[in-house]
């Protein structure tokens, strides 16, 4: 993604990645574990997978920077295939850093992987990236999850799994806490407490990453949104575009082109 923006706020979301930017121009505001931070011109932000963020222009002029979104597995395969981790994939530590060099190095990636590179040179600066990245990492494999009571992980994973087994399903309270084996409200505060999200929000989150893959491949908006389980084509373009920055529309013209 490469996008300037002025007066969208990103709704709070995470992704299934891992998620790389660098900002070029401007400030860009978000809050992300419990702090408040503030991206400006070649600082990097470091989001891990499930990581829960907004966004927002910090000045009038806005922001422009770009982002990379990287499947956990491919990142973990090439550490280990570089020599740099035993796997299990790094964690970050914070999520925005001041790394003029790997904010250089994350612009060339980026070229290289939306321009017309060949894949062994995609490959090469994609690694050379994640070296430089591990200097930023935890060092042990972390998650939100590890830091939760044991009892309360265990009912998070079961509403998880039930919220992606059915996400485009009229789900209720009372389907979490039975799928959980405990009361609608523990289900829903254990989740949140380890996720950092309402089941709801989580819920949305993924029938937006089911249209979104749906649209990928070559479906109408209004496809999308019936097949995902939103009431109806305008229902996915607001939420689309308060967690993408664009309209349904507009994305799949995009991947359509490339």
């Amino acid at each position: 993604m490469h996008a300037h923006f002025r007066s969208h706020v990103y709704h709070r979301h995470s992704h299934e990645t891992y998620s790389f930017g660098v900002t070029d121009e401007g400030a860009q505001a978000f809050t992300c574990r419990g702090g408040h931070h503030v991206s400006t011109a070649d600082m990097v932000m470091l989001f891990n997978p499930d990581d829960p963020h907004d966004g927002h222009a910090a000045t009038g002029p806005g922001f422009t920077y770009r982002m990379i979104h990287i499947a956990p597995a491919q990142v973990e395969d090439l550490l280990v295939d570089a020599g740099v981790s035993r796997g299990g994939g790094p964690l970050f530590r914070t999520p925005v850093v001041a790394d003029p060099v790997l904010a250089r190095r994350l612009r060339s990636l980026h070229t290289a992987l939306t321009g017309a590179s060949m894949p062994l040179r995609q490959h090469e600066e994609l690694t050379s990236t994640l070296r430089l990245l591990t200097r930023h990492a935890h060092g042990v494999p972390s998650a939100r999850e590890a830091l939760a009571a044991p009892a309360s992980a265990l009912i998070a994973r079961r509403v998880r799994e039930r919220l992606h087994d059915a996400y485009a399903s009229p789900l209720t309270a009372d389907d979490l806490a039975a799928a959980a084996g405990c009361s609608r409200y523990t289900a829903s505060r254990a989740f949140t407490a380890v996720y950092g999200l309402p089941p709801s929000d989580y819920q949305r989150q993924l029938r937006l990453r089911s249209a979104r893959a749906l649209l990928t491949g070559g479906a109408s908006a209004a496809e999308a949104a019936a097949t995902s389980g939103f009431a109806d084509q305008a229902h996915l373009t607001r939420w689309f575009r308060r967690y993408y920055g664009v309209t349904p529309g507009v994305y799949r013209q995009a991947v359509g082109s490339r």
